[in-house]
Parts: structure tokens; sequence; C-alpha cells
């Protein structure tokens, strides 16, 4: 499994966010973690990547524990916030090439992410100049920098017009052919574009773990 959760429950003083979820995800598939705002999502996200630590459970990201081997878990893991964190006065390809020295990969790699993520026509720009559907492939870019097995995507497409929506969705539909992809949002049309899978989550329980096609097909025998 490329990600296992077992048993997770973070507490906020007298709050759960999460209450003693369960869930695992395999090799190569795209997740979509659904639910309305202050469900949980981005706190499972952060979990999944060492950000924070839960308050009971454990958590497994290929075969690494976030508790005990986090080096390890932030080196196979690619992570693109809610809030993407991008250094506007720096041009695109000068903010991965200084992301490319942290994570010590070889400078060829700015180029195959650039062209994986679609951002050859704007790669000359300053950051300040991209629109936001654009400023999402530079994080995108970025996360996949090291080459990760896992890319852990949280709410990708917030604030994006149409034609954005339909081009990054793209993107990362092609980025998860050969990588496992686990991304919150709280859109059904994301889940149903995007993912093989749908985990619904409602204040900090999973309420559905199914198939998409499944889901779809008992949506539709109800109504």
């Amino acid at each position: 499994m490329s990600i296992k959760v077992e048993n997770i429950t973070k507490v906020y003083g007298e709050q759960k966010a999460l209450n003693t979820i369960s869930f695992s995800v395999k090799s190569a598939e795209i997740v979509g973690f659904l639910g309305p705002n202050g469900a949980g999502k981005s706190t499972m996200m952060k979990i999944l990547t060492t950000y924070i630590n839960p308050s009971e459970g454990q958590v497994k990201v290929n075969g690494y524990d976030i508790d005990s081997d986090k080096k390890s878990v932030q080196s196979s893991v690619g992570y693109l916030p809610e809030h993407n964190p991008l250094y506007l006065d720096l041009y695109v390809r000068e903010y991965l090439a200084f992301n490319a020295d942290v994570f010590k990969v070889e400078k060829s790699r700015i180029n195959d992410v650039i062209e994986l993520t679609g951002l050859t026509s704007e790669s000359h720009k300053k950051i300040s100049q991209l629109s936001k559907g654009f400023r999402q492939r530079v994080g995108l870019a970025n996360a996949l920098l090291h080459n990760p097995d896992v890319l852990i995507l949280d709410e990708p497409t917030t604030g994006l017009d149409p034609n954005q929506l339909v081009e990054i969705r793209n993107v990362i539909k092609n980025v998860g052919k050969d990588k496992t992809v686990f991304l919150s949002t709280h859109i059904m049309q994301e889940v149903e574009a995007i993912c093989d899978r749908v985990i619904i989550i409602n204040n900090g329980k999973i309420v559905t773990d199914k198939k998409l096609d499944k889901l779809i097909f008992q949506v539709h025998m109800k109504e």
C-alpha cells in the first residue's frame, strides 16, 4: 500500500478534527478525499505529510512510519498545500532551481517538470505575472521535482476559472498515470473528473469509501 491509515484521531483542545479514521490507498491509484469545509480533510493531509502529528493512531506512507521515519516519508511525498506557497518575485525557472537545490536533484529535472505540467510557455515569467491556474502548475511542478511516488494535493483547483479547472484536472490525471495521487476537495464533479475512488469524510469521520463507478451507480439507482 502507498498509504495506510489506522485509527487516526486528531484533537484540538476539545474538538476532534479526525475521529478514529482508517483507510488505505494502493500504488498508482487516484483517490479523492471529499467533504465539506471543516470536515477534517486538510488535517489529514498535514498528518500524511508529517506537518502535524496525530493524537492517536498510525500512518505509513510507502511503508515508512510518519512518526519514526519522517525524513523517508518526506522524500517519497510531493505536497501541494491548499494555500500554494510561492515566491512571487522569482521567475518560474529560478524558483524551481532553488527548490531543486533544496531537494538535491539534478537541474535537468526542472525541464522535465515544466514540460509535464504544461508550463513551457510561461517558464520565462515571474511567478507574480502568472494567472492563478499557472501558479497552481508551478506548485505542482515543485511537488514533482524530486519525483515522489505519492502526491498529496489539498484542494488543488480552488479559485480556478472553468478553463483552468479543466487544464489542471488533465495535468493531475496525466501525472497520476504512474503515481499515487491523494487529493482533497469539496466538489463532487472534481472527483468524477479525476479519481478512481472516493473517500467521503464528514465531521471527522469517514462515511463512504467506494470505487467511483460503484458510487455513481448507487446514486443513479436511488434517483
